[in-house]
C-alpha cells in the first residue's frame, strides 16, 4: 500500500502513540556481534549507532547519555512526502522540545527527552487537529472575551487567582471599539472550530512615528505552553512586516520575549510610558524601522484607563 503524501492529510492523521519504557542511543562496541533487542541502527564512518530500550542497554553494558520516549506517528507517510518532518520538528522546536526523527517504511518515529514526553504528545495532538491562524471577526468577540477571562484568571504578575473579571477583559472590549483598533492585527488561533488563542495589536506612536502595541495576548489554559502563543507572536510579526509596520512594542517578561526578537525598548531609543517598567517594556524592530526614532511610546487610548 502506498503512503500518504498530502501534508494537510498527514497532519490531520498523525495519531501519535508513545511506547512504554525509555529508549537510548548507544555506540555499539567495534567488532562485537550485534545482539539484544536493537530497534534501529545507523552505520557511520565513526561506528555503529544503535537505538534500544534503556534496560536492554544496561544489561548489555552499553553507555549512553540521551534518555528518550519513543513516539510513533501512526499515519502511513510515503517516504517521498514533503513537509511532514519539517512541520513536526518546527512545532516541537517552538515548544522548546528537542527531537530525533527515525523514518520507517510505514511510519515516522520521534525520540524526545523523556521529561518532555507529555508536552510533546500535547503539541503533536494540537498539530494534528490543525491549528488555524486567521483574522478576528465581530462574531468571534464573545468567545474571545470568554477566552481572555480564562487566560488571565491567574495573574501573570503575582501567580495568584484573580478576583472577579480580569482587567484584560474590559481592556480588550474597549480596544475592539477604539479608533486605534486594527482588524488585520486582531488574530485568533482556532482548532477544530474552537478559538484557543487570541492576540491583538493596536495603533501606537513614538512622536509622529506609527508603531504597533501588542497585547493582551491570551491562550486557553489547557493550550498554554503548547506553542499557540508562539504561533500568534510569529503571525503578528509576519503580518506587521508585510504591512510595512516599523516595529511592535509590548510589556512582558524580559526572559521570554527575546526569543521572538524583542529587545529592551530603551536600547533602540524608545522610552516606556511608565519609567518603572524598565526592561519589561520591549520592542521588536522590523525592516521598515527608521534609525531616528526617539521618544516615549504612546499606547491606544484604552490603555490610559488602566
Amino acid at each position: 500500500m502506498s503512503g500518504e503524501t498530502d501534508l494537510k492529510t498527514l497532519l490531520q492523521s498523525l495519531r501519535p502513540v508513545a511506547r512504554d519504557g525509555d529508549y537510548v542511543y548507544a555506540l555499539w562496541p567495534h567488532g562485537r556481534p550485534l545482539e539484544g533487542g536493537v530497534e534501529a541502527a545507523v552505520r557511520e564512518a565513526e561506528g555503529l549507532t544503535v537505538v534500544l530500550r534503556r534496560d536492554e542497554a544496561d544489561s548489555l553494558g552499553l553507555s549512553y547519555d540521551f534518555v528518550a520516549t519513543w513516539i510513533t506517528l501512526q499515519v502511513h507517510s510515503a517516504l517521498e512526502a514533503v513537509g511532514l518532518t519539517a512541520a513536526v520538528s518546527a512545532a516541537l522546536t517552538h515548544a522548546g522540545i528537542s527531537c530525533n526523527v527515525l523514518a520507517g517504511f510505514h511510519h515516522d518515529h520521534l525520540l524526545v527527552p523523556t521529561a518532555d514526553a507529555g508536552r510533546a504528545m500535547a503539541v503533536l495532538r494540537l498539530l494534528g487537529k490543525g491549528l488555524v491562524l486567521r483574522s478576528e471577526r465581530p462574531e468571534d468577540r464573545a468567545e474571545i472575551l470568554d477566552l481572555t477571562a480564562q487566560a488571565f484568571s491567574v495573574s501573570p504578575v503575582t501567580g495568584e487567582p484573580v478576583e472577579g473579571v480580569p482587567i484584560e477583559v474590559g481592556l480588550l472590549r474597549e480596544l475592539f471599539e477604539c479608533p486605534e483598533y486594527l482588524p488585520e492585527f486582531s488574530i485568533v488561533a482556532e482548532m477544530g472550530g474552537e478559538i484557543v488563542g487570541h492576540a491583538i495589536s493596536t495603533r501606537g506612536w513614538v512622536g509622529d512615528v506609527e508603531l504597533l502595541g501588542l497585547g493582551p495576548i491570551g491562550v486557553l489554559p489547557a493550550f498554554q505552553k503548547r506553542g499557540v502563543g508562539s504561533a500568534l507572536m510569529r503571525e503578528t510579526a509576519a503580518r506587521a512586516t508585510a504591512a510595512g509596520e516599523p516595529g511592535i512594542a509590548l510589556l512582558g517578561s524580559p526572559l521570554y520575549y527575546p526569543r521572538f526578537g524583542y529587545v529592551p525598548a530603551t536600547s533602540v531609543g524608545v522610552q516606556a510610558p511608565e519609567a518603572m517598567w524598565g526592561d519589561h517594556f520591549q520592542l521588536l524592530t522590523l525592516p521598515a524601522w527608521p534609525d531616528d526614532v526617539r521618544g516615549t511610546f504612546r499606547y491606544a487610548g484604552p490603555f490610559s484607563g488602566l
